[in-house]
């Protein structure tokens, strides 16, 4: 109560500092009027679209802690000496380096630190691709597209381009210009610093083509590198000038231990050995991993340190369960499974595994962890001569740190609920991948064959729609999953049987085995993912049409409670919507929208496409019941601007009512610092061992809290805010979302109307700051709610509400 007293005599003194402020003027007038309701509102609204897109599901939800468990991965390409390689096939040819293309692979040189002087290199490209160049002043740096801290200089030979950029964990173009440069050639790139001056000069021109001074907290130290993104590249001839000492880095190849890319060889010095990849006669996939012990003494076996060796969180007397596949030719003593610390000085659990026979079999184990650790590994190793053959493994947490017994981290389905989410979709474009098929996704997980993803090349089926499902349902959250339109009629009618199904046909029998003798609550059901987004080719969305009404037949056959959603992209003034719309009509019950929200005003365009979709799909049929789904909300944000963006489009489905299913944010998941391309926009945020949300998950999280049922009247005169209001079925709480997008805070005057009885005391609940702002795990909740109560007298109250904010006010009766 004093708590109470505090906040509202806190709010009551800042309101009158406002009111007497000189100049204070109200510059918006809001009036709601709470007897006049508009529309109903979505009750699903508050989503989120997961996809293992950077690693969100394979690295994070799923609470598989090895990663790489199947050894898919090649061995990692050539290390050089006095380099640092982080990811990509890199490579001595045509007098340098070449590197293969794939997102923000880069070379960072160990022990030459530049603080003033130069940089300098010739680069070449390959083929046509985004950029390629220098990095400098470089810090903190570990794999991933920007997961780094420092300056880059590329060229980019699309546009003949050159860009200075600055990485603090984003990327952000500093300056670009024009250049003229043969891509296909050897073009000299160099930059100068001094201080948080910056030149870059372009075969070897006396004058600088970029001319630059960083005045926002300037890098002043770090290392050198070359980097190239999605494109192949050569570099040679890289010199530093580092504060007078000139330095010519060569590229001298070290040998590389042959074990899967995921995973290390571990050797004492004293064991003597080889390490190899079978590509014959692995268990599951391509290839296992072999490891042979010749003389010596000590142990020689592998290391895995989780999603970019970030490590395994452990704490002490946590249990883990897993299994380990293996066949040997000759090694009969026992083979040694642990948990360590990182470099393997310490260990904190063990067990060791007997009886290995010459065919595949699994071998379960449990370890419980004697301490704390959070970048601990898992080992596994033999100490005495023999070959041993190992393939697909497994480390999975046990109790409270599962979610419900489900193969899911149990930390990221609570932040996950949290967040307020009530709806939940699976899909996106890892179901476009050629080899994503629902009857790979069941089963025991050591015998689902890994697969060629779209945005990983060796993914695990270990979480599939069997496994959402079972999430979703455990979490209480409505879900959607897509499929890929290629499937079978016949594999969809089998996985309609094992969802849906009762214990009487074949899939419900399997999945009853399983621990689920219930049909799974299945309601949504996509087909394909952004199809001919490629291109508005009639040819491909008549193939799509058809595609979607065979799978919609044998998906209402066996369960027509089944609401199906088209993927076409959507094309407003295209031709081809209209023989699309026609062709589904009456039988999709939803067209995904995909929409952008990194702008802070996204949604005013969002309100404009759901009308014109609205108005488009009455008149080519004045009685459809098509609506639509919002099954992503892209961008590349996860800052405040990005919440902003959030929140206006959350204001924009209100608007439209029932016409709109859920409005799922994307993406929902993401490790810290990982975005391999350059969608750095999850909600969820996680570590190894820490979960937490950024932003947009506090605008999710606001507007769930206060979610009701109906929209009623509201104007808005002045200003530019953008604003909603609902209230409850019987009227005794009313609701008014404001979103302020402009710099400057905006005084408003807040009429009430129809809402007679209102208590003295409504609570305000505001995310606001700046519009770059984002939490980092030091400061996990530095920009989110912030909840007072405020005491109003009469039906109109004046409120300043902060630039940059999300404000929600709460009045009851």
């Amino acid at each position: 109560m004093r708590n109470l007293q505090r906040s509202l005599r806190t709010a009551i003194f800042l309101t009158g500092i406002y009111a007497s402020l000189p100049g204070f003027t109200q510059t918006a007038r809001i009036v709601v009027d709470a007897a006049r309701v508009m529309n109903k509102i979505p009750a699903k609204m508050y989503g989120s679209c997961i996809e293992d897109v950077n690693h969100e599901i394979y690295g994070g939800l799923y609470d598989q802690r090895l990663y790489g468990e199947s050894f898919e991965e090649p061995a990692p390409s050539t290390n050089f000496t006095g380099w640092k390689t982080l990811r990509g096939d890199w490579k001595i040819g045509d007098g340098g380096i070449q590197q293969n293309t794939g997102p923000g692979f880069k070379l960072i040189r160990d022990n030459l630190m530049l603080k003033d002087g130069s940089v300098a290199a010739d680069v070449k490209f390959i083929k046509n691709g985004r950029e390629g160049g220098l990095l400098f002043r470089v810090n903190h740096e570990q794999p991933g597209t920007d997961n780094f801290e420092g300056y880059g200089v590329v060229l980019m030979p699309r546009g003949h381009t050159v860009v200075l950029s600055k990485t603090n964990y984003n990327y952000t173009v500093l300056k670009e210009t024009k250049v003229t440069f043969d891509a296909r050639e050897w073009t000299h790139l160099k930059m100068t610093v001094q201080g948080a001056h910056i030149l870059v000069y372009v075969n070897n021109s006396t004058d600088a083509v970029i001319d630059y001074t960083d005045t926002d907290h300037p890098i002043l130290s770090g290392k050198i590198g070359v980097r190239a993104y999605n494109a192949g590249a050569l570099f040679k001839g890289v010199v530093t000038d580092a504060n007078g000492t000139i330095t010519k880095s060569e590229f001298e190849p070290i040998p590389t231990p042959q074990v899967s890319f995921a995973w290390d060889a571990l050797q004492d010095k004293t064991a003597q050995g080889s390490f190899a990849l079978d590509s014959v006669g692995a268990k599951v996939g391509k290839q296992a991993q072999v490891i042979e012990y010749t003389k010596g003494t000590g142990h020689i076996g592998i290391a895995n340190s989780g999603l970019n060796r970030w490590g395994i969180a452990i704490k002490q007397a946590q249990k883990f369960q897993g299994y380990i596949t293996l066949r040997t030719e000759n090694l009969t003593d026992p083979v040694t499974v642990a948990l360590q610390n990182a470099d393997g000085t310490k260990t904190y659990a063990t067990q060791k595994i007997t009886n290995i026979t010459s065919g595949w079999k699994k071998y379960p184990f449990t370890l419980t962890s004697n301490a704390t650790d959070k970048r601990a590994r898992f080992a596994l190793y033999i100490d005495k001569k023999g070959k041993l053959e190992v393939d697909q493994s497994a480390l999975m947490s046990t109790g409270a740190s599962q979610f419900k017994g489900l193969p899911v981290r149990a930390d990221i389905a609570h932040g996950m609920q949290s967040e307020g989410l009530n709806f939940v979709r699976y899909g996106g474009t890892l179901v476009n991948s050629p080899e994503y098929r629902w009857k790979n996704m069941v089963g025991s997980a050591d015998k689902r064959p890994q697969y060629l993803g779209h945005w990983y090349p060796f993914v695990s089926n270990g979480f599939g729609i069997g496994e959402f499902v079972a999430y979703a349902e455990a979490a209480g959250f409505e879900s959607a999953f897509a499929i890929n339109v290629e499937e079978t009629p016949e594999d969809i009618a089998d996985m309609m049987d094992f969802l849906t199904g009762d214990i009487s046909t074949a899939g419900g029998k399997r999945r009853a085995a399983m621990g689920h003798p219930k049909p799974y609550p299945v309601h949504y059901i996509e087909l394909g993912n952004e199809e001919v987004i490629w291109g508005d080719i009639a040819k491909d969305y008549q193939h799509y049409a058809e595609r979607f009404n065979i799978l919609y037949d044998v998906i209402h056959a066996k369960a027509p409670q089944v609401k199906v959603v088209c993927s076409g992209w959507w094309r407003p003034q295209s031709p081809n919507m209209e023989p699309l719309f026609k062709a589904i009509n009456g039988r999709a019950d939803y067209w995904d929208l995909h929409t952008d929200a990194d702008d802070p005003n996204a949604g005013a365009k969002v309100d404009k496409n759901l009308q014109t979709m609205q108005d488009l799909f009455l008149k080519w049929d004045p009685n459809t019941k098509m609506r639509i789904a919002i099954f992503e909300e892209n961008g590349g944000l996860h800052d405040l601007q990005r919440a902003l963006g959030h929140a206006t489009t959350l204001n924009a489905v209100r608007r439209h009512g029932d016409f709109v299913l859920t409005s799922c944010a994307a993406n929902g998941l993401q490790p810290f610092m990982q975005h391999d391309n350059n969608w750095d926009q999850g909600q969820v945020f996680f570590t190894p061992s820490q979960v937490w949300g950024m932003p947009p998950f506090y605008a999710t999280q606001m507007a769930a809290k206060n979610h009701e049922p109906l929209r009623v009247f509201n104007s808005v005169n002045g200003g530019e805010l953008d604003v909603t209001a609902t209230r409850s079925e019987n009227g005794d709480v009313l609701v008014v979302h404001v979103v302020n997008t402009t710099a400057n805070a905006t005084n408003a005057a807040v009429e009430l109307n129809g809402f007679a009885g209102k208590k003295p005391l409504v609570k305000i609940y505001t995310l606001t700051g700046d519009l770059k702002a984002e939490n980092l795990p030091a400061t996990p909740d530095k920009t989110s709610t912030k909840t007072v109560t405020v005491q109003v007298k009469g039906n109109t109250m004046d409120y300043a509400f902060p630039a940059h904010s999300y404000a929600i006010l709460r009045f009851e009766r």
